[in-house]
C-alpha cells in the first residue's frame, strides 16, 4: 500500500484502514495503466491521496470474480453468513473513531455527524446479520389435490452497488449488508470524491473473513467503471443512490439485461407547519431537517411552508436559530461544514440570486463564508414564491426557503407539486389533520412532529421520481432475492 497524506496523519490510529487500491477477488489492485484520481479535503483543499482509477476491463473482471464467488457464498448456511457479517459489524464498531476521521477528511461533515454515520452504517450490518437467519421458505395452501406448494426466496446473483459521497459509509453498508445477507455477491463503486471510506470498509470485511470475490470495491470514474455492469447479464441487480438524472440513465442502460433495480434518487422535502403546534419544537426540528450534513442530504428540507397566523413568529425564530449555527472544519465539530465541491456552492449562489430576483427576502446569510471557497453561510429566504428555482429543484446545501400558506388544501397541492416524493415533514397536534395530511401527501415517508425517522428496521424509499424499491428492513433484503414457486407431487 503506498503512503498517502491520509495515512500519515497522527490521528488515524490503524494505518491499515487507509487503502489506495481497489479490492477485487480478495486482492488489492492498482489500475493496470497506473491511472489514479486525487482526493482532497473539502475544508482545506489539502491533498489526501490518490486512489486507483480502474479501466472498464478491470471493472468487468470484478464481475467475473463476484460471479465465481456466488455459488460458494450463496451455498453457505445462513448462520455462517450471519457470523461473518457479525464480525464485520464488530470491527466497524471497534474502529469507529478512525472510520469517522477518514470520513470527515474526505467528505467534510462534522466529526460528531461522522461518528453517528458509522453507528448508522454498522447498524445495517448488524441488522442483516440477524435477518439472514430468518426462514426463507413459505408454505402455501395448495389449490391442487395431492400437491404440496412452497415459495422459496433465492439470491438473484451478482449485485452492483453505486454509492454517493454524502453518506459514504452508510449507503454502502445499507446496500451491501442486505445483498450479502440474501446470499448475493457484490461489486461496489464508491464516489470518486469519497473513496477512502469504502476502501476502509473493504479492509474490515477482509479481516472479518468475507471470502474472496464476495465484496469487491472498484474505484475510478463512474463513466468508466459502471457501463460494463449495466450491460453485463451476470449482474442481476443494481442498486443506486444519487440524482434522479443519473438514475434515469442507469434505468435506460439496464433495460437490455432486465435487471432488478433499487434506486434512492432525488428529494425535495417539504416541511409543513400548522398553527397550534409547539412552535419552538417545530423550529428545532426544521433546523435539523434543513442543516444536517450542511444541507447535503436527500432527506433535507427543501421548502418550508408555515401557516400564516404563525408565519412571522416562525420566520423570526428560525432566522435567529440559523444565525446561531456554527460553521467550521469538520474536525472542530461545528454544526455546518464545507460543501463537497465548487458546483455545490455555485448552486447555492444561483438559487439565492434567483429567489431574490423573484421577490424573496434575504433574512440572513446569502454568500460564501470567509472560512474558504467551499463554505457557504447558513441562509434563510422568506416570502419565497413557488416559481423560484429553489422551490422546484433540489438545493443540496444550507439555504432554507420559507413561504406562508392559508389552507390545508392549498398546502397539500403545493407540497405535492413536484416530481419528487421521498419524504415530507409535518408539524401539527390535530390528530384528524395528521391523518388527512399523511394520507394526502404523495411521499414514500412522512415524519410527524419529528425529523429523525431512518434506521435499519424501516423500509427506506420514495415514490414518483424519487426512486424504486426499498432499502432497510426485511424488504431491503428481498430486493436482492427472487421467488421460486415449487409445486410438488409425492406420488
Amino acid at each position: 500500500m503506498p503512503d498517502t497524506a491520509l495515512s500519515a496523519r497522527a490521528d488515524i490510529q490503524d494505518k491499515g484502514l487507509v487503502r489506495s487500491f481497489s479490492y477485487i477477488d480478495g486482492k488489492w489492485c492498482a489500475a493496470s495503466g497506473g491511472e489514479s484520481i486525487a482526493v482532497t479535503d473539502p475544508a482545506t483543499g489539502a491533498f489526501l491521496g490518490d486512489v486507483a482509477a480502474l479501466s472498464g476491463e478491470e471493472s468487468a473482471a470484478a464481475v467475473e470474480a463476484a460471479n465465481r464467488a456466488f455459488p460458494g457464498w450463496s451455498g453457505l448456511l445462513p448462520q455462517e453468513r450471519s457470523e461473518i457479517l457479525r464480525r464485520w459489524f464488530d470491527l466497524m464498531i471497534a474502529h469507529k473513531e478512525d472510520l469517522a476521521r477518514i470520513m470527515v477528511l474526505e467528505q467534510g461533515k462534522p466529526i460528531s455527524e461522522a461518528r453517528g454515520e458509522i453507528d448508522y452504517a454498522a447498524s445495517f450490518v448488524e441488522y442483516y446479520a440477524e435477518e439472514s437467519k430468518r426462514p426463507d421458505i413459505e408454505g402455501v395452501t395448495s389449490h391442487l389435490p395431492d400437491a404440496e406448494v412452497e415459495l422459496w426466496l433465492e439470491p438473484v446473483g451478482v449485485a452492483a452497488l453505486i454509492t454517493p459521497w454524502n453518506f459514504p459509509s452508510a449507503m454502502l453498508t445499507r446496500k451491501a449488508a442486505a445483498a450479502m445477507a440474501a446470499g448475493c455477491t457484490v461489486v461496489a463503486h464508491p464516489s470518486s470524491e469519497t473513496p477512502f471510506s469504502a476502501l476502509a470498509l473493504a479492509e474490515l470485511a477482509e479481516r472479518a473473513g468475507v471470502p474472496a470475490g464476495v465484496f469487491n470495491v472498484i474505484t475510478g470514474r463512474a463513466s468508466t467503471v459502471v457501463p460494463p455492469w449495466t450491460s453485463d447479464p451476470r449482474v442481476r441487480a443494481l442498486s443506486f443512490t444519487g440524482s434522479t438524472q443519473v438514475g434515469q440513465l442507469l434505468y435506460r442502460n439496464s433495460a437490455d439485461t432486465v435487471k432488478r433495480l433499487v434506486m434512492e434518487l432525488g428529494g425535495h422535502a417539504p416541511v409543513i407547519v400548522f398553527k397550534g403546534t409547539d412552535l419552538d419544537a417545530a423550529i428545532d426540528e426544521a433546523i435539523k431537517a434543513k442543516f444536517a450534513t450542511s444541507g447535503q442530504d436527500c432527506l433535507g428540507a427543501n421548502r418550508i411552508y408555515v401557516e400564516r397566523p404563525v408565519y412571522e413568529a416562525f420566520c423570526a425564530r428560525f432566522t435567529a436559530a440559523t444565525k446561531a449555527l456554527t460553521v467550521g472544519k469538520g474536525m472542530d465539530d461545528p454544526e455546518i461544514g464545507p460543501l463537497m465541491n465548487e458546483a455545490a456552492v455555485a448552486k447555492q449562489e444561483e438559487h439565492v440570486a434567483d429567489a431574490l430576483e423573484q421577490g424573496a427576502t434575504l433574512a440572513c446569510g446569502g454568500k460564501r463564508h470567509d472560512l474558504g471557497p467551499l463554505f457557504y453561510e447558513p441562509t434563510v429566504l422568506t416570502d419565497v414564491p413557488d416559481t423560484a428555482a429553489i422551490m422546484r429543484e433540489e438545493t443540496f446545501g444550507p439555504v432554507a426557503p420559507i413561504t406562508p400558506f392559508d389552507t390545508e388544501e392549498e398546502v397539500i397541492a403545493r407540497a405535492n407539486a413536484t416530481e419528487y416524493g421521498l419524504i415530507a415533514y409535518l408539524h401539527s397536534h390535530d390528530p384528524r389533520r395528521i391523518y388527512r395530511m399523511t394520507r394526502a401527501l404523495q411521499f414514500g415517508m412522512v415524519a410527524v412532529n419529528r425529523t429523525k425517522v431512518t434506521g435499519a428496521p424501516i423500509p427506506f424509499g420514495g415514490v414518483k421520481q424519487s426512486g424504486l424499491g426499498r432499502e432497510g428492513a426485511r424488504r431491503g433484503m428481498e430486493e436482492f432475492m427472487e421467488i421460486k414457486y415449487v409445486c410438488r407431487d409425492w406420488a
